[in-house]
């Protein structure tokens, strides 16, 4: 079960260190778009809505929700005869 469990947090580490910096770049591209598309100007605090402090339990929140994913079939994995398990990964 262990093996599971970490590979997904490797896996929703390096998916953290992709999708969150896209996220928020994506964000800042996408909400003035919308915007000049019907002639407004936003204020840049409706833009810059992340703060670097919360960032952190976004990304710790990601790997989290990962683990939790992981935790039922590695359960079942690791009650599960060797070769069953196998043959289903």
């Amino acid at each position: 079960m262990g093996a599971h469990l970490t590979s997904v947090v490797v896996t929703g580490l390096v998916a953290d260190a992709l999708g969150v910096p896209l996220g928020v770049a994506l964000h800042g591209w996408v909400i003035p778009a919308m915007g000049d598309s019907v002639g407004l100007r936003l204020p840049g605090s409706v833009i810059a809505v992340y703060h670097e402090a919360e960032l952190l339990p976004l990304v710790l929140g990601c790997l989290l929700i990962a683990t939790l994913g992981a935790l039922l079939p590695a359960g079942w994995a690791a009650r599960a005869r060797t070769a069953t398990a196998l043959r289903t990964e």
